[in-house]
């Protein structure tokens, strides 16, 4: 069978997101409007969320997640390639992996709010005076919505938070990221470590939030290795779960009074943590490839 070209997939999986966010968000804004129980237009939410608005907006950001990252770039990338999501998993899932994964991105979650910190600070030339403004504003909007979506007054609606948040961006994301983006640049590259950071890049550039965009994009590179030395899908997934999971876990025990410390100040950790996980991140990885590696060595010398 002869394969669509590399330049012609990538544009019916982008083409696919783009189709998604748009669907996705008409879907989405009707599914959260009828949800929505509060006085005022649900349309204005976004820019200023109230109380009731929770359940309606996770609903939303939810569907648009499913539509924009899974579903259509899923179906474009079938069409051009004919492939099903086992394609994606060119090893086994090993139970071991939870371990690793969960400890090197809890890990990095450390190293990286220095990087958070010191991306949050970035001063642009006068020049981009205009692009810094823009970018500020644009980011404390998200940062409003961000914690709006975080303010759980039940359980339920931490699970529900949870569940959009950690478990369907995990999954979504590095769906399109990871397994369908990393995997056809490397297809047209044959290079490993070109096609990580370009999806990492992409990643990151999605999210358009320009002070965020290093720590983010050092996430995306994390996972790419990660998937690109498990050769399963579902580490990354995991990984992005984990990472996502984390803070809002964070975020209710804190709301509940049950630890003091608040993730959202995004202050650094003091650097004496800082380079002691950095240097525990590292020998994680160290050991969990080396662990790959014997496990992929065991199976060829098996066949």
């Amino acid at each position: 069978m002869n394969e669509r070209p590399v330049w012609y997939t990538l544009f019916m999986i982008l083409l696919g997101g783009f189709v998604g966010a748009v669907a996705g968000s008409a879907v989405g804004i009707l599914a959260g409007s009828l949800l929505y129980r509060g006085e005022g237009d649900f349309f204005q939410l976004v820019n200023n969320p109230d109380e009731h608005a929770l359940v309606p907006l996770l609903t939303m950001q939810g569907i648009v997640s499913v539509f924009a990252f899974f579903l259509f770039p899923y179906l474009s990338w079938k069409v051009a390639r004919r492939q099903s999501f086992s394609y994606l998993n060119k090893h086994p899932f090993y139970r071991s992996s939870i371990v690793f994964v969960v400890a090197t991105v809890l890990s990095f979650i450390v190293v990286d709010s220095v990087i958070i910190e010191w991306n949050q600070h970035i001063h642009l030339p006068e020049f981009l005076k205009g692009f810094e403004d823009w970018a500020r504003t644009s980011e404390d909007q998200a940062t409003k919505l961000t914690k709006a979506l975080t303010q759980f007054h039940s359980v339920g609606q931490f699970v529900i938070g949870f569940l959009v948040i950690a478990v369907g961006a995990g999954f979504c994301e590095e769906f399109l990221f990871r397994g369908l983006l990393q995997n056809e640049l490397y297809r047209g590259t044959k290079n490993s470590h070109v096609a990580i950071w370009v999806a990492a890049f992409l990643f990151s550039a999605i999210h358009m939030q320009f002070f965020g965009f290093v720590p983010r994009l050092l996430l995306g590179v994390l996972f790419g290795y990660l998937y690109h030395w498990s050769g399963n899908i579902f580490v990354p997934m995991l990984a992005h779960t984990v990472n996502n999971g984390f803070s809002v876990v964070m975020v209710y025990l804190n709301q509940l009074g049950i630890v003091n410390v608040d993730i959202e100040n995004e202050e650094p950790a003091p650097w004496l943590a800082v380079l002691l996980f950095a240097l525990l991140s590292t020998v994680l990885l160290y050991y969990y490839k080396k662990f790959l590696d014997l496990k992929k060595n065991t199976v060829a010398d098996g066949r």
